[in-house]
């Protein structure tokens, strides 16, 4: 064989693995270049004020995004996390408000939010209803009883204790951005080295062939929905102690937020694959765009477009990965 065959040969082993490199790698790097670009160009981007202004402006969408990457990787999703968000909020505030127990206040936000996910895993994986229309069914009714308790008025928080929850720092860092950080290692953990996290990915490969393996389908369902629940609650807590008082009108939009940070991430809408990294680079490139914005003064329309664009290009982008992968 001469030099010519050889090289002709060593080529489509190496295409396949320069592709994966760059399906890997491509939106880290990208990234990377955006923010060097961004900290040029846009004064005091990169100053320390607004980088721990980033990382807290994002935490809430990172925990949530942890979670959501679970419910994506099984081959459904949540549209009742901004719902959740805003009730679980409203909870712990009226129970504050009520008993002045901290503990209380934020037991009871934690226990709502398992129960709303507990709700939506038992509607999708024993009653067999639409992920969609489940949980925009429990969207529309916990908003609408986050309304309701507190008639419709922000419920004040006034009590130090709890308002330290969203408000301390710790080695100069928000709390809430040290419990986003947490959030992601115990979730990558999860994923990548237990079998829990290998049969999330199963059975959003292939549910049937999952339950032929023995995997008990319907219970992981509602056990990955009931997760979603508490943490999600957890991010209503911390948003309630953070602007002191509970908002029944809380986190409107905010499952595209985070559905789209999950997707910009590489976690597939079809399921089956997942990447707790990726997650973290979708979450950063959402909250850097908004951002930026903020920093440049960019109207709130046009907020909402460009968050419309960039949903719009990560579901393009995934379908891309798909048909690249089935070729």
């Amino acid at each position: 064989m001469n030099v010519a065959q050889m090289n002709s040969a060593a080529t489509p082993a190496a295409n396949p693995r320069q592709r994966q490199w760059l399906v890997d790698y491509s939106m880290p790097l990208g990234y990377v270049v955006l923010f060097a670009v961004l900290s040029a160009t846009v004064e005091n981007f990169f100053s320390l004020t607004n980088v721990v202004g980033l990382m807290l402006s994002v935490a809430q969408i990172g925990m949530v995004a942890c979670t959501m990457m679970l419910c994506l990787a099984s081959r459904d999703f949540d549209l009742s996390v901004g719902s959740t968000i805003a009730f679980a909020g409203v909870l712990g505030a009226m129970v504050l408000e009520h008993t002045g127990s901290v503990l209380l206040a934020v037991g009871a936000g934690l226990a709502a939010g398992a129960i709303i996910g507990a709700a939506n895993g038992v509607l999708i994986a024993y009653l067999r209803v639409n992920a969609l229309i489940a949980t925009l069914a429990t969207m529309l009714m916990v908003r609408g009883l986050a309304f309701i308790v507190s008639k419709g008025q922000a419920v004040g928080i006034s009590n130090d204790a709890f308002i330290d929850f969203g408000d301390s720092r710790i080695f100069g860092l928000p709390l809430p951005v040290l419990v986003c950080a947490a959030c992601f290692v115990v979730f990558g953990v999860l994923l990548n080295q237990t079998i829990f996290g290998r049969n999330t990915l199963a059975i959003g490969g292939n549910p049937e062939a999952a339950r032929l393996a023995g995997v008990q389908v319907e219970r992981l369902r509602v056990w990955i929905f009931l997760i979603q629940g508490v943490v999600t609650a957890m991010a209503g807590l911390i948003l309630a102690s953070r602007i002191t008082s509970g908002q029944p009108n809380a986190a409107q939009g905010f499952e595209l937020d985070v559905i789209s940070a999950c997707v910009l991430g590489g976690v597939s809408l079809l399921g089956g694959k997942a990447r707790i990294f990726g997650v973290l680079i979708g979450v950063l490139i959402m909250g850097t765009v908004e951002n930026v914005m903020n920093l440049l003064d960019v109207d709130a329309f046009y907020q909402y477009l460009m968050r419309g664009v960039i949903l719009l290009a990560a579901v393009l982008l995934d379908q891309l990965k798909t048909r690249g992968e089935r070729r």
